[in-house]
């Protein structure tokens, strides 16, 4: 990995770039004359890939055209200093004009409404929301090798757009390195006598890469759509699932961990946050629950800890476990100084009695929850206000967390056409009900997209 990140001088400036800085000519003109521009230019091409990860390739490239121009002009030898500013306004005139050529934003109009630097800081901060699933579709060797060799560069930007863009929550290092050892291994393998075999041996070589790069983006995807602490729920919600029988005071420090690793990592230059903590993390779980379980055993017996991660974060829930019925926490409990607590143990408890239910369903209870808490704990009779609440949750709550879970468990056994045929599927609900499952019963759900469809 570490000779993949030759451009990593230049990460600091991409990180700028995200947080409004872009318009600090010393720091750009720093980094364009150490790394020279086509580096430059590379990294600009990720960096605004991720960042408008629903614009055209046209858009994208045309923005790295005038950043790309403007740096090399305003940071010549003898430029004027007001170059780089006089520019930059333009380029931000440019952004808010009509019919223009930068990826459009649903930010992009309130931005336009201020004038100066605050314009141009508030458009360099704008950032699409990700991809709900990665689009990019690895093309076999032999036409990966004919789109090189008609125009290699062409290839190079759109291979680097089409990438960056699908996991744009990649940490910056990580989509750096997979993406400079991906192009290497083309151009070397494209030239070789057995491309065959050369394009085997990198693939080999670049398999725990590959893994990082999936993984940390759909880590870091739910850490941005989540936040820290919700993070952590959603972490202790499926291991629930995939070990029920395992105590909540086993698991919680395992999902803290989690949130940690991703709070750390996902916005981190350093070049190696992610790989390190995420390998370390995984020791900590094969550590805790290899000996309770024989599928998280078989997961950490491996020597690649990378790919003992993939195991676990791709392992199915287990069937459900017959447990007692979970002590609800008290009123007082629920008001306490612990009362967060109170209420993620509960939803512990009945994650893993459920399964199936889908990690969208679990991530709105911990919304209404906290929700709850606060209405109830903050009115003048809080024990009225929670009795009033439980009746509900125990008419409307329970039955339609029932069905959730098996809608979920039948999508998650029977072949999707066998699904569909299920006689628990009512007529009228059944696209629905199917498009609900083929998106959000699976592990790798997208957070985002699932929310809206709860």
């Amino acid at each position: 990995m570490r000779a993949a990140l030759a451009l990593l001088p230049l990460l600091a400036a991409a990180q700028a770039l995200h947080r409004g800085k872009a318009y600090v000519r010393e720091k750009v003109c720093q980094e364009y004359r150490i790394l020279g521009k086509e580096n430059f230019r590379t990294l600009t091409i990720i960096a605004n890939s991720r960042k408008y990860s629903n614009g055209t390739f046209e858009e994208i490239a045309h923005l790295v055209r005038e950043m790309v121009s403007l740096a090399e002009t305003c940071c010549a030898h003898g430029a004027d200093p007001s170059c780089y500013d006089a520019g930059s306004t333009a380029l931000s005139e440019k952004s808010c004009g009509a019919g223009s050529p930068f990826p459009a934003h649903p930010g992009t109009a309130e931005c336009c409404s201020h004038e100066g630097l605050e314009r141009k800081l508030c458009l360099a901060a704008l950032r699409h929301p990700p991809q709900p699933l990665p689009r990019y579709l690895q093309p076999s060797d032999k036409e990966l090798c004919h789109a090189f060799r008609l125009d290699p560069r062409e290839f190079a930007d759109r291979f680097l757009y089409e990438y960056a863009s699908s996991y744009s929550q990649a940490p910056l290092p990580v989509l750096l390195a997979s993406t400079t050892t991906f192009l290497s291994m083309v151009s070397t393998c494209c030239i070789s006598p057995a491309p065959t075999a050369c394009f085997l041996k990198e693939k080999l070589e670049r398999k725990t890469l590959s893994l990082l790069t999936l993984t940390s983006n759909r880590i870091c995807s739910r850490f941005s759509a989540y936040g820290k602490d919700k993070f952590s729920f959603s972490s202790l919600a499926s291991l629930a699932q995939k070990i029920p029988t395992a105590p909540f005071e086993d698991l919680l420090p395992l999902a803290e961990d989690a949130a940690e690793v991703s709070s750390q990592c996902c916005d981190s230059m350093a070049e190696d946050c992610m790989q390190k903590k995420l390998l370390e993390h995984t020791a900590k779980v094969c550590a805790a629950l290899s000996a309770r379980d024989g599928r998280f055993a078989g997961c950490c017996e491996g020597k690649n800890l990378m790919e003992n991660h993939f195991c676990i974060l791709a392992m199915p829930p287990a069937p459900a476990a017959k447990l007692p019925e979970p002590p609800e926490p008290t009123n007082k409990e629920l008001c306490a100084k612990e009362g967060a607590l109170h209420a993620t143990r509960f939803l512990f408890e009945l994650a893993r009695r459920h399964p199936s239910l889908p990690e969208a369903v679990l991530a709105k209870l911990y919304d209404s929850s906290g929700k709850i808490r606060g209405e109830c704990c903050s009115s003048k009779d809080p024990s009225a206000c929670w009795d009033t609440k439980r009746q509900r949750i125990a008419a409307e709550l329970f039955p339609f967390l029932e069905k959730a879970d098996q809608l979920c468990g039948q999508y998650n056994k029977l072949p999707f056409l066998e699904f569909k045929k299920s006689p628990a599927q009512l007529e009228q609900l059944l696209e629905q009900r199917a498009s609900f499952a083929s998106s959000c019963c699976l592990p790798d759900s997208p957070p985002l997209l699932c929310a809206s469809k709860v």
